[in-house]
């Protein structure tokens, strides 16, 4: 990707519930994906066997184009799931017609098999059926765990801020991901397709989404009208789905269990709401514990927007590990 001067002023970063749900059922049948993810597949698999995951699997070749009217990039940082699926539901079926036909044509004799003759025999019907698709997965697979996904992808855009500010866009690149390479206002990124993409910006900037399911891959594409997009694997998955409550039994007597379990849970930065869903209590009960514990000094609290992420301070961490 070619940036010219405005593009170096806009890039930002946004959280995209609906990737997450595309990428979940990419993950799901692909085997060098799930070493970090076995917990969520184990507890998954009842759910997943019951959803027909074939239609939208169609248009995921390895190595190929996946239609971007599926999971277009986000219009804002924080966009809900029912924003986004409302506008794959909103896709103008002429387009949709040329991405699916593109898309099975990575993917030998696809495009004759009766599911893809009905995906192009009639467009519209289509991104019906694939958008209530992807509505099922959400539900199930998706959304019982999307405060413990939201936090650590807002835990992982605070970062890379941080990151941005104090070395520039060069440094960014360099800790996103081993095959993004920054230079001379060129971001080269290495992927496996074995075709060449080249996209020069316009003053659009780029649009940078971390991922809990992309992992090891990072995403790069989507031509024009499209924001152009880079989408990258996300800090700290290799404790996403490690239980929350605390193993020693010390902290707990010292603490009493449920502090003990939301000082412990609190390896990313979490809002009242989202550590009332993981940890299974009312929010009055976790506001009053997250109190305490900044009180005594081991977590503090920061305004983002208007939510209130709590974070814990080096003691808290020493005390939560054992240290």
């Amino acid at each position: 990707m070619w940036f010219g001067a405005a593009d170096l002023l806009r890039c930002r970063f946004a959280i995209s519930p609906l990737w997450e749900t595309q990428e979940a059922v990419r993950t799901l049948s692909r085997p060098d994906r799930h070493g970090y993810h076995l917990p969520w597949l184990r507890r998954m698999r009842e759910a997943a066997g019951g959803i027909d995951l074939a239609p939208v699997r169609l248009l995921m070749p390895p190595h190929g184009y996946n239609p971007d009217f599926l999971c277009p990039p986000p219009t804002g940082p924080f966009a809900s799931f029912a924003d986004e699926l409302a506008r794959v539901r909103a896709a103008d079926p002429r387009s949709v017609r040329a991405e699916v036909a593109r898309s099975l044509a990575d993917t030998p004799g696809a495009a004759d098999t009766p599911r893809g003759r009905a995906l192009l025999a009639d467009p519209a019907r289509t991104v019906r059926e694939l958008a209530d698709l992807l509505e099922q997965v959400w539900d199930a697979l998706v959304a019982p765990h999307w405060p413990r996904l939201r936090a650590l992808l807002e835990a992982d855009v605070a970062f890379h801020s941080r990151r941005l500010a104090d070395g520039g866009l060069e440094q960014l690149f360099a800790g996103l991901h081993s095959r993004l390479s920054w230079s001379d206002g060129v971001l080269t990124v290495a992927n496996r397709s074995p075709s060449r993409h080249t996209r020069t910006l316009t003053g659009e900037g780029l649009m940078l989404v971390p991922s809990v399911f992309v992992w090891p891959d990072v995403v790069s594409g989507f031509d024009p009208p499209w924001q152009a997009t880079v989408v990258y694997p996300a800090r700290g998955i290799g404790s996403l789905w490690a239980d929350p409550r605390p193993g020693g039994q010390a902290l707990a007597r010292l603490l009493g269990p449920n502090r003990a379990a939301l000082l412990a849970g609190l390896d990313a930065p979490a809002t009242t709401t989202d550590l009332a869903h993981l940890h299974g209590l009312a929010p009055s009960s976790v506001s009053a514990h997250l109190s305490v514990l900044r009180d005594a000094g081991l977590l503090r609290s920061r305004r983002d927007g208007l939510r209130v992420l709590y974070e814990r301070t080096p003691l808290g961490t020493a005390l939560a590990e054992g240290r």
